[in-house]
């Protein structure tokens, strides 16, 4: 199949749509499709940073085209490289051939209704891949009014991108259900998860070992919040519990990642005058398994406004390191399911928003008795969100849209992918 694949980051960029994309990517080439992907030329989290405009990798064909710099921290300029991006792209996709499949993810919001312009206009089988549900976000987050002409437009348009869909793939049961509920029938919608990263992470003895030394975090009990920093998941309650923990010397908090969120953990660290707060920016991919094993308790937090809307894939990447988290949020999400599969219960805690002496409660008491879990195994769920268990079922998906171009029919989908 001729494959087109859409979205404001790809590799080399290591923010987590651009990591899962890739994975898609290399894993439709091994299977011998032909694979073009369409993304961005500036780091999303940095665009200081600039990769190549044409590049041939993996069996993968990279197009990137330009977009303006912009802060994104300032909301205007956000959507002035939004804007710039998705222009340049609907000037490169006058210029893409038919496609068999198109998929689109979420990154700018309009993208998946230019996919769907692009399939009506010269056709093929578009495939929306949900990864954040906009305008839903914009107006949890209180950046749009619910019935403000922007967000009745961008309602209307990812109305228009689903119903032009063949198939809609979202992350977890309540991003299905907010879909349902924009009358979209259940037979288009799968749920896939987003997958750990098999090959790259796991409990890394003397990466954590190394990773630690450089940090300065000695002996310390480390409790790391890694990823995305962003008004969807708020860090308020985290902040407040190191600001109460400044006085335990053992206890050292970790913020790595980017997002617009990372100069508010600055500052709030600065005006307070906490020492126990250490800054990371995002790490190289190869740095992963390094990362996350140099943590002895895992954050993993969601706005209670967002469940269904955005759904933190850090937590795969977690179950498979095997250390224990804290997850802050509501009750009802994805991540509330997946504590409950636990047969290990002290494994997973969690509290709500607001509840700071939880939160420090539950932190001291595993600072107390982390030298139980040195052994770090990963959970028995780490299987269940494995890239080589969920990539294959994706695969598969595409390939049941167009079984009369699919290659190698009669190879099971995901044959090839153990090595990718």
């Amino acid at each position: 199949m001729k494959i087109l694949l859409l979205n404001q980051c790809f590799w080399p960029d290591v923010v987590a749509t651009a990591q899962q994309l890739t994975d898609l990517a290399r894993g439709l080439a091994e299977r011998g499709h032909e694979v073009t992907v369409i993304t961005g030329r500036r780091g999303y989290d940095n665009s200081s940073l600039k990769f190549p405009r044409r590049e041939h990798r993996d069996g993968i064909d990279i197009h990137r085209v330009p977009a303006i710099a912009g802060e994104k921290n300032s909301r205007w300029r956000r959507a002035l490289t939004f804007a710039s991006f998705l222009l340049a792209l609907a000037f490169r996709l006058v210029l893409t051939p038919r496609q068999d499949v198109v998929v689109a993810l979420t990154s700018p919001p309009l993208i998946s209704w230019l996919a769907s312009l692009f399939t009506r206009i010269k056709g093929g089988r578009l495939v929306f891949w949900v990864m954040d549900l906009n305008p839903d976000e914009a107006i949890a987050a209180g950046w749009l009014k619910s019935d403000s002409i922007a967000a009745k437009l961008l309602a209307s348009l990812l109305k228009t991108s689903m119903k032009r869909s063949e198939k809609i793939v979202v992350l977890d049961r309540f991003m299905k259900q907010r879909i349902l509920g924009k009358e979209i029938t259940a037979e288009k919608i799968e749920v896939i998860p987003p997958w750990s990263h098999d090959d790259l992470v796991h409990y890394d003895v003397k990466g954590r070992e190394v990773f630690r030394r450089e940090h300065g975090f000695g002996e310390k009990f480390v409790v790391m919040y890694a990823g995305n920093h962003s008004p969807c998941h708020p860090l308020d309650t985290l902040l407040e519990a190191a600001k109460n923990l400044r006085e335990r010397d053992n206890v050292v908090f970790c913020f790595a990642g980017g997002g617009t969120e990372v100069s508010r953990v600055k500052d709030f660290a600065r005006a307070n005058a906490l020492n126990n707060i250490r800054v990371l920016p995002y790490q190289p991919r190869e740095n992963l398994a390094a990362l996350l094993s140099a943590a002895d308790l895992h954050v993993v937090v969601m706005g209670n406004a967002f469940a269904g809307i955005v759904h933190p894939c850090k937590i795969y990447n977690i179950l498979a390191i095997g250390t224990p988290f804290l997850y802050i949020g509501p009750g009802e999400s994805h991540l509330s399911d997946i504590n409950a599969k636990f047969s290990n219960q002290s494994m997973v805690m969690h509290a709500a928003h607001g509840d700071v002496r939880r939160v420090v409660e539950l932190i001291s008491a595993q600072a107390r008795k982390h030298d139980r879990f040195e052994t770090h195994q990963p959970t028995t769920l780490a299987q269940e969100f494995s890239r080589s268990v969920l990539l294959p079922r994706f695969v598969a998906q595409l390939e049941s849209l167009c079984p009369e171009v699919t290659t190698n029919p009669a190879e099971p989908a995901g044959a090839k992918l153990q090595s990718v």
